[in-house]
């Protein structure tokens, strides 16, 4: 069974977020039109939002939206 890698898999988009509570830093990158590593070094200076699970780190569609200003609060 072959691998999907992040070149194969469709970008997401804005509207694609509507429906999740939380991204994976990799997928905030793609929103953000990051490479994974550079979303992970941005994640780890404070400039993509993040919220520990435990030992994994997401980030939290509300204020990735908000930090876009693609919420009415902006």
């Amino acid at each position: 069974m072959p691998t999907t890698t992040a070149a194969a898999r469709p970008a997401l988009t804005l509207a694609d977020l509507q429906d999740r509570a939380t991204i994976t830093i990799p997928e905030a990158g793609q929103v953000l039109g990051l490479g994974e590593w550079a979303a992970y070094r941005a994640a780890k200076r404070g400039e993509i939002p993040t919220l520990a699970l435990g030992r994994r780190l997401a980030v939290p569609v509300p204020a990735l939206l908000k930090m876009l200003g693609a919420t009415e609060e902006g």
